[in-house]
């Protein structure tokens, strides 16, 4: 297996122990060069575990620990310049271009369940935009994309979500089910009292985009088409 792309990146590095965590990091989840790149340039041993959640009210101390770590803020998508001009199609197409290296923003362990599943209630019915199992921790995660600064009501729709998916696709020896609210822009005030607001377990991280990605990001729906079609063409999406 060829190591060069890891020791040029990491020699860059001034502080060993950065060296250190970043090649492991490597070595444990098979970066290519550029996703190595970008998670230096990104700093991502800042942002990895670092999104604000209420996990350490909604779940048990080791619970919430193991899943705070699959959270990262902000969560930063390299996502191609696009003109603001393009239809949506265009849009969606270029998307997926990047989808892959985006997902890996996620971490290692996310298998991918579906986008808008749906969920009946009472003859209501109810989308959720993506679902994700993880496979270390054993554990169903809800994520909803937002092109927008977060709103309260965000948390308690994200909130909602979480209570169907851990009534109705949790199994006896899976962990409870956590929300992950991808959003525009946040007021951490704002997100503190709504976190506060909701008993679900529920992390938001806000995206980092330059001012041209953010003006060139699609709507929600084709956000979440671009992940699951993108997904399914590489044979990764569910059997």
């Amino acid at each position: 297996m060829p190591w060069g792309h890891v020791i040029e990146l990491i020699e860059k590095l001034d502080d060993v122990e950065l060296r250190d965590w970043y090649g492991a990091r490597d070595i444990a989840q098979g970066w290519s060069r550029p996703v190595l790149a970008h998670q230096i340039r990104t700093h991502l041993h800042l942002r990895e575990g670092a999104a604000p959640s209420n996990f350490p009210n909604s779940l048990d101390h080791a619970d919430s620990e193991l899943a705070q770590q699959i959270t990262t803020d902000p969560f930063t998508p390299e996502f191609l310049a696009i003109d603001g001009d393009a239809v949506e199609r265009q849009l969606e197409d270029r998307l997926v271009d990047r989808i892959i290296d985006t997902l890996r923003e996620l971490g290692p362990g996310f298998a991918f369940v579906g986008r808008q599943v749906h969920f009946d209630v009472d003859g209501d019915d109810f989308f959720v935009d993506l679902l994700f199992f993880h496979v270390d921790q054993l554990r169903y995660v809800v994520i909803e994309l937002k092109t927008t600064k977060f709103e309260p009501r965000d948390a308690s729709q994200l909130g909602f979500y979480v209570a169907l998916v851990e009534d109705r696709l949790r199994g006896p020896h899976h962990q409870p089910t956590v929300g992950m609210l991808l959003v525009a822009d946040k007021n951490e005030s704002v997100v503190r009292y709504a976190l506060a607001g909701t008993t679900q377990p529920i992390a938001v991280s806000r995206y980092d985009l330059s001012p041209a990605d953010q003006a060139a990001l699609p709507s929600e729906d084709a956000l979440t088409r671009a992940f699951a079609r993108e997904l399914d063409d590489k044979g990764l999406g569910p059997k």
